[in-house]
C-alpha cells in the first residue's frame, strides 16, 4: 500500500470536517490554512471526495463543505481505497488472480496474502470517529508548562 499526497490530503480533509461534525461548514479556505494544502489542490480532492460520496458542500457566502455521513461510518480503509486505489501489496493477492503461471507453488503469495490480511485489519477497522477519539484524548493529555 502506497499512500499519495493526494490520499494524505483526502484523510486530512476528512479528519478536519470530521472534528467540526455537526458544528459549522467549513471554507476550503479554512481547510487549506489549517492543513497547509494548496487550495488548487485541495479543490481537486474535494470534488473526488465527493464524486465518492464522503463530502458535501453547500453553496453561496455561507457555504461549505461537510462530511455526508456521520465520522463512525467512514472506514480510513474506504478513503484510502477510493483515492489511491487497491491496498493489497501485489496484484497476485487477489483471489481470482490468473496473471501468474507459478501462483500454485508460489512461496511468496502466502506472505502477500499475509500482509494484505495485517493491513487491511488496521485500516478497515478504524473511523474517523476514532480518530477523533484520539485527538479528544491527546487534548485532555496535553501537559503544559510555564
Amino acid at each position: 500500500m502506497r499512500i499519495t499526497y493526494k490520499g494524505d490530503y483526502a484523510i486530512n480533509t476528512i479528519l478536519d470536517l470530521a472534528v467540526h461534525y455537526n458544528k459549522s461548514l467549513v471554507t476550503i479556505h479554512e481547510l487549506a490554512r489549517r492543513s497547509d494544502m494548496p487550495i488548487k489542490f485541495l479543490e481537486q480532492v474535494l470534488l473526488e471526495l465527493k464524486r465518492g460520496g464522503f463530502v458535501k458542500s453547500k453553496r453561496g457566502k455561507v457555504g461549505g463543505y461537510f462530511l455526508a455521513k456521520h465520522p463512525a461510518q467512514i472506514k480510513l480503509g474506504d478513503v484510502i481505497r477510493f483515492i489511491d486505489g487497491p491496498i493489497e501489496p501485489i496484484a497476485c493477492v487477489e483471489k481470482r488472480y490468473s496473471g501468474c503461471n507459478i501462483i500454485e507453488r508460489c512461496v511468496l503469495r502466502k506472505i502477500w496474502q499475509e500482509i494484505n490480511l495485517a493491513t487491511s485489519n488496521v485500516v478497515d477497522n478504524v473511523t474517523f470517529e476514532d480518530l477523533l477519539n484520539q485527538i479528544n484524548v491527546q487534548k485532555e493529555t496535553a501537559v503544559y508548562q510555564i
